[in-house]
């Protein structure tokens, strides 16, 4: 346990160290973020701030290898950077052409399917992945083989880009995602994936630093893509699927403000929230600043990581 402490204390200790130079790097090359015309006057005022950030993340890919270089790690580190690949191409394209739809959603949608698909192969293949969900009170639930995937492709890709929608403030993400790797670092008893839960949290810490309000750099795709990614095929390694609803609260209730929006605006051509996702209808509605939405969603995410763990380990 000390030593993976000390992983993750080194891990915070490098992001720290090197986002700096990151930063000037970007500014540099002039990679910034474009800001969506339609979005709030505060946060026209971010325009020319950095993107690109979650780049130093790798850190903890590097980090994490050293010290469990395991099959198990391995794969949880390629999902990491699988999906970061994705949003390093729809920031790269953001940033260069200063155009914020970047990449076509999709194309980005192939891609998540691609590598979703291939990774679930490989958890099947080399890590005897099984095909039930675990339900409450000790039961389970059977499903073929490919009705299991098909379901897990969904809900994967559905989940990654959930937690890519939470992105949306300074902060706001690491702040609701610092729990979730918590909770997996709890209920696991594989040494790899605590170890690398820690080591997120850790770089994730250290790049709070400086994406905090005012944020000094955005993370991007390239950061939440990875951290949506890997924070789903976790739940499936650990097989707690049944407790996403719970454990993805935040992420999920993002997701489907969007999805209530455009379905309602559609029906009564009239919108449902003031701005999707749901944190920018706080902002814009009650008139609460960045600091107090990532202050609040960071505590709903907790209490819900708190009651997944108490379902886990006392139910299931």
């Amino acid at each position: 346990m000390s030593s993976m402490l000390g992983v993750s204390g080194l891990a915070f200790l490098l992001v720290t160290l090197f986002t700096p130079l990151l930063i000037w790097g970007l500014r540099t090359l002039k990679l910034m973020q474009p800001i969506r015309t339609e979005l709030p006057p505060d946060h026209q005022a971010k325009r020319g701030t950095p993107l690109m950030a979650g780049l130093i993340l790798l850190i903890g890919i590097i980090v994490s290898l050293q010290f469990h270089p395991d099959p198990l790690m391995i794969f949880l580190c390629s999902t990491f950077l699988l999906f970061s690949s994705i949003g390093f191409m729809d920031d790269f394209k953001k940033a260069v052409f200063q155009d914020p739809s970047g990449i076509s959603g999709r194309m980005k949608l192939v891609f998540q399917f691609l590598f979703t698909g291939g990774l679930l192969l490989v958890l099947f293949r080399y890590f005897s992945l099984s095909s039930d969900i675990e339900l409450l009170g000790g039961y389970s639930l059977q499903l073929p083989i490919a009705a299991y995937v098909i379901i897990m492709l969904l809900f994967i890709v559905g989940s990654a880009n959930a937690i890519n929608f939470t992105d949306g403030l300074d902060g706001l993400l690491i702040n609701v995602s610092i729990p979730t790797y918590f909770f997996f670092f709890l209920i696991s008893d594989k040494p790899e994936v605590q170890a690398f839960s820690l080591v997120m949290i850790g770089c994730l810490l250290g790049l709070l630093l400086y994406n905090i309000y005012p944020a000094r750099a955005f993370m991007g795709d390239t950061g939440s893509l990875a951290i949506g990614g890997s924070l789903s095929f976790l739940a499936v390694i650990e097989k707690v699927e049944i407790l996403i609803p719970l454990l993805f609260f935040v992420y999920l209730a993002e997701q489907l403000s969007v999805i209530l929006q455009v379905w309602y605006y559609k029906r009564t051509k009239l919108r449902l929230f003031r701005m999707t996702p749901i944190h920018f209808h706080f902002s814009l509605k009650y008139g609460w600043s960045e600091n107090k939405i990532v202050v609040i969603f960071g505590f709903v995410s907790w209490f819900m990581v708190f009651t997944s763990w108490l379902i886990a380990r006392y139910v299931m």
